[in-house]
């Protein structure tokens, strides 16, 4: 399968009416995942994707947001605050590429700065117990990481 890798700009070329968008943020553990309304306007957190072996985390990524009518990705692009790409944008690319294995939906990077620091902070801000963020922060990054892509692409619109 070809895997398209495509400019956020260009993700509603490639949806059909009602189509959502999914929004990943990738840990070492686990898979932060957050789906858009059909809207394009809310990121909405899903529970996090346990990482076991690759070929089981992409099938039950692919089984999530098929059942949520994808029809894109949005994944977080850990870029160093100096610009470059470390091993952790390189796992991201990675990921994306093993991807066209199993799908061809298009892929968008989205610069995933401070994405974690920010989820963290609206945690706290909502009195999450320490314990509970543990389980919900990449989640809720997938959920800021995709909430950004889709303020771009309302600024896009001129919504």
């Amino acid at each position: 399968m070809l895997l398209p890798i495509i400019a956020v700009e260009d993700l509603p070329r490639h949806l059909t009416r009602g189509q959502t968008i999914a929004g990943l943020d990738l840990g070492d553990k686990t898979i932060g995942l957050a789906i858009s309304d059909a809207g394009l306007s809310l990121a909405n957190p899903r529970p996090v994707i346990v990482r076991k072996k690759f070929s089981l985390d992409a099938a039950t990524l692919l089984e999530l947001i098929g059942k949520e009518n994808t029809g894109a990705v949005a994944i977080g692009l850990p870029i160093n605050m100096d610009g470059s790409e470390g091993p952790r944008a390189q796992a991201s690319r990675a990921f994306v590429r093993n991807m066209a294995r199993f799908s061809d939906l298009p892929f968008a990077f989205w610069d995933e700065r401070l994405s974690t620091v920010a989820a963290e902070r609206a945690l706290v801000e909502m009195d999450v117990s320490r314990k509970k963020r543990a389980g919900r922060i990449d989640s809720a990054a997938a959920a800021f990481i995709l909430q950004g892509v889709l303020d771009r692409l309302q600024s896009l619109r001129g919504d």
